[in-house]
């Protein structure tokens, strides 16, 4: 049995187009912080917002819209009445209250690993598979970060000419690893500057100019965790489950956006120019390229901005079949909040919506 069958849901495929009640599940974190100035800024229709955290963070305040909001416990009765629940508190919480929140009627939107790679939960990227979004049954799961910039690339590619072959390495910054990590990579920078000698307590190593390989789990065969995330849910979202890809995870001493160089390889030969023309126009996509300038896509140029920059599209020098590129994406926004309420607008829409519409 799986994860959202031990919880059956009332829950209707499509949100109503109405005021909702909304709650965030983590709403201190950086990304549940992330999803409360969205809300905002997107003039998400909210009748009314509830915070929910951890009982060390219950009782506390926070504003939004002006508003003063009391923190509430996460409990069975926080969820009546709700319509839709963001979640960005971790795996465990989410596999103990996410089908409960369901069973209570309301759609779950998650943000942890916890249910992605279940059969029965809807994996979305709301600009490449969005009509998966509505085969739900309570739970839907937003995807890892580093996969949905990286389909984000890859689907109108592959909608013109099949994939045979991905292989992509990351650059992920410290917001990967939530607000300590990047709160951490700022002190130690400084300790750096100041002659000192960096310790880490938040990450395994101090990313304090330094890079390292991604610190999630290996795994037998020798990736880790993160690795093999990338490869599973590109294959689940994509609807592939043979693509070839292979990725290799490295964080960088960057705050909150990431980065990715990916060789793709096709069937037969991919004109660059076409290529491009059909990047150019993606919806989510933003390309930045500028040859004469030697000038590409930057952390910088996304941070705090919803599109994911990608640029020096390239023939592979060696194999004639494939293409490089590479992309910069924020973490936090679109790899992780701005995609859960993407896929909440979506559901408002309703099944008739276009990809480029939940953009």
């Amino acid at each position: 049995m799986t994860a959202a069958q031990t919880a059956p849901s009332p829950t209707p495929t499509s949100l109503p187009n109405r005021p909702l009640r909304v709650a965030v599940l983590g709403a201190t974190g950086a990304v549940g912080q992330e999803l409360l100035e969205l809300l905002d800024e997107r003039q998400f229709p909210v009748a009314e917002l509830i915070p929910l955290a951890s009982p060390r963070s219950a009782g506390q305040s926070l504003r939004w819209r002006d508003q003063a909001l009391t923190i509430q416990p996460v409990e069975a009765s926080a969820f009546d009445g709700v319509d839709v629940v963001l979640a960005s508190a971790g795996g465990s919480v989410s596999r103990q209250w996410a089908p409960v929140a369901a069973s209570a009627g309301a759609v779950v939107i998650d943000n942890s690993s916890a249910f992605r790679m279940d059969p029965e939960v809807p994996l979305v990227v709301p600009e490449v598979n969005p009509e998966a979004a509505f085969g739900h049954r309570g739970i839907i799961a937003n995807p890892n970060c580093t996969t949905i910039l990286l389909t984000l690339a890859l689907a109108p590619l592959a909608a013109k000419r099949a994939i045979r072959r991905v292989v992509v390495s990351t650059y992920q910054s410290a917001s990967g690893a939530g607000a300590r990590a990047m709160e951490e990579l700022r002190n130690l920078s400084r300790t750096v500057l100041d002659g000192g000698e960096p310790v880490s307590e938040v990450l395994p190593h101090s990313l304090a100019f330094n890079l390292f390989l991604h610190n999630s789990p290996l795994q037998p065969n020798g990736y880790c965790e993160e690795e093999l995330k990338m490869v599973n849910e590109t294959r689940k979202i994509m609807g592939t489950p043979e693509l070839r890809l292979s990725a290799t995870c490295v964080r960088v001493p960057v705050l909150r956006a990431h980065s990715e160089a990916v060789n793709i390889e096709f069937h037969e030969p991919f004109p660059v120019d076409e290529a491009r023309a059909l990047l150019a126009v993606a919806p989510g996509v933003e390309l930045l390229e500028n040859f004469e300038a030697n000038r590409f896509p930057m952390p910088t140029d996304v941070t705090g901005r919803d599109p994911v920059a990608v640029g020096r599209i390239r023939q592979d020098l060696s194999e004639p079949n494939a293409l490089e590129l590479w992309l910069c994406g924020d973490q936090i926004r679109k790899g992780a909040a701005l995609n859960a309420i993407q896929i909440a607008e979506l559901l408002i829409q309703g099944p008739t919506a276009t990809p480029g519409g939940a953009a």
